[in-house]
């Protein structure tokens, strides 16, 4: 059974400032000055790469126990490259992440193949990290115009 998710991005008068909101909850994103924002909050790229850690750290809290894997602590570091004259317009590249790496902390009593073998299980049970290795369709459903 699918559930469905729903967010709402707004524009904001200031700059590149948005305010997006899901189940009444807020966050902002913008763009660094020198990309034409207010530079007050992250960008989306920026953003994607934290809920993509965030997926990863909430995966290894809830499935530690059923995998019979326990640590003390754990963090992802998370990088991407892509090459912002794509978006900008000014190359035929590819406009998003060429490539996305990540790095999971685990501080831990474990074994080291225990430990890698539970960040694959991560890495194939997060959902945003399903998203973006498989790709999703992306459907204009309308355009409204007020």
């Amino acid at each position: 059974m699918l559930t469905t998710f729903k967010a709402v991005a707004k524009k904001l008068p200031e700059g590149l400032l948005v305010e997006s909101s899901s189940r009444g909850f807020k966050i902002m994103i913008d763009e660094p000055e020198d990309m034409g924002g207010t530079d007050k909050a992250m960008n989306p790229v920026e953003t994607l790469l934290c809920a993509l850690g965030a997926c990863q750290s909430i995966v290894a809290s809830a499935f530690a126990e059923a995998n019979e894997f326990s640590f003390e602590e754990f963090h992802v570091e998370l990088e991407g490259d892509l090459d912002p004259d794509g978006f900008m317009g000014l190359a035929d590249v590819r406009c998003g992440f060429q490539e996305i790496r990540f790095i999971m902390h685990f501080k831990t009593e474990e074994s080291q193949e225990k430990a890698e073998a539970f960040a694959d299980f991560i890495e194939k049970t997060c959902p945003v990290g399903d998203c973006l290795a498989n790709g999703v369709k992306l459907v204009k459903s309308g355009v409204v115009r007020h």
